[in-house]
């Protein structure tokens, strides 16, 4: 069977998420890599980019549990930088490696962005561009953190109630960056924390 890609920042994992994941399980068995930036053999977590990697992971597994595949491949390793220019440093295309580490046979990288969707182009990596759902988690995740400041929010709306429950466990994650500043670069569409960047 074709195995689908997905590469996604899943901060938090919302509706649209969700939705995209079943549409993919319908023609192809899932293979979802939350991105991780990682330093000092640690993982950044910033006002962007909240969650741990086991924390998205415990959420897609809340809903899909062992029908779909989490996978920790999609990682970036400090200095960030080394990874830029795509496509003329050589740790840009180590990322290809990683994301297709244990894939055989037929596979395909599913993106709702057309300019991330061209760059997986670029290195081979058979995208398949969706259309973009109306709801971004980045405007989930501001309402999070305006209603971990005290605002009265709708974001619960936008995010399944197994999801609800294991954000809410882990409300201290939202109200320690609620407040923060945002320090992320963003480099040809991709976001990456200050933090290690050079």
């Amino acid at each position: 069977m074709t195995i689908s890609i997905y590469l996604a920042h899943l901060n938090p994992v919302t509706k649209a998420h969700v939705e995209i994941i079943n549409e993919l399980k319908n023609e192809s068995q899932v293979r979802v890599l939350p991105v991780i930036f990682m330093k000092n053999g640690k993982e950044l977590n910033s006002r962007s980019f909240p969650f741990s990697y086991e924390l998205r992971k415990k959420m897609l597994k809340a809903v899909f549990g062992d029908s779909i595949t989490v996978e920790p491949n999609y990682a970036f390793y400090a200095p960030f930088a080394k990874y830029m220019p795509p496509m003329l440093s050589p740790y840009s295309w180590k990322i290809k490696e990683q994301i297709l580490d244990g894939i055989k046979g037929d596979y395909f990288t599913y993106t709702g962005d057309k300019a991330e969707g061209f760059v997986l182009k670029l290195y081979g990596l058979n995208p398949k561009v969706g259309k973009r759902k109306e709801t971004s988690a980045s405007s989930v995740k501001q309402k999070m953190f305006d209603s971990a400041m005290g605002k009265d929010t709708d974001w619960e709306n936008y995010v399944e109630p197994k999801i609800v429950q294991i954000i809410h466990e882990n409300w201290d994650v939202v109200k320690r960056f609620a407040s923060a500043e945002d320090l992320t670069y963003r480099v040809l569409g991709m976001k990456f924390p200050s933090t290690g960047f050079w």
